[in-house]
């Protein structure tokens, strides 16, 4: 998943991005590392969070953008 890319792109830390999308920072932490896997809700919300799609969140897409 490229949420550690998009997070660090963007200046924002672990701690942070979990704030903003009411979680723990550990559960942040493990989905970049890979120990964890992010539910259906939870990759909408990192995504909505970025403005990216989840395809590009799950590297099945080099295009970041949404199709609507």
């Amino acid at each position: 998943m490229r949420l550690r890319k998009l997070r660090k792109d963007k200046n924002i830390s672990q701690l942070k991005l979990a704030m903003d999308l009411h979680m723990n920072q550990n559960t942040i932490s493990r989905y970049e590392t890979g120990e964890r896997e992010a539910g259906y809700a939870e990759l909408i919300s990192i995504a909505d969070y970025f403005n990216v799609s989840i395809d590009y969140l799950l590297e099945r897409t080099d295009n970041p953008d949404i199709n609507k």
